[in-house]
């Protein structure tokens, strides 16, 4: 990680469970990442600016659509926004799904936080390849 991040940096973190939203973020801010928080794929897609977005954390199985249906809804639409997948559930459809929609990486809950920073950082501008 370099010296200093730029709160310039920001990550998207979509998940329904509130308690695993808060964790992310926190995670995200001790490392010095800025963070935009939604609790639905609807609500990103309502008031998500991406253009200002470095890396989108999704959960997998969100009530309403679901975020591999959200990876597609934004692919569809041009963006190659990079995400970093999580789930409770992980099975061979899941993970076949989620690694065909393209993702940086792919994280069962519970995850280690360093897992989630590493995967954070390769998608940030300054990462290197």
């Amino acid at each position: 990680m370099p010296p200093e991040i730029s709160m310039t940096i920001t990550v998207a973190v979509v998940d329904d469970d509130p308690n695993m939203l808060k964790g992310v973020e926190r995670l995200l801010k001790v490392h010095g990442f800025g963070t935009a928080v939604f609790t639905s794929a609807e609500d990103f897609l309502d008031r998500g600016d991406q253009s200002k977005l470095h890396c989108l954390v999704l959960d997998i199985n969100l009530g309403g659509m679901s975020g591999i249906e959200l990876r597609r809804e934004l692919r569809a639409s041009g963006s190659s926004l990079p995400v970093v997948f999580l789930t409770g559930v992980d099975d061979e459809v899941t993970r076949a799904a989620a690694l065909r929609e393209g993702c940086i990486a792919f994280l069962r809950k519970p995850f280690p936080g360093n897992l989630l920073i590493e995967a954070v950082e390769r998608a940030a501008p300054w990462a290197g390849p």
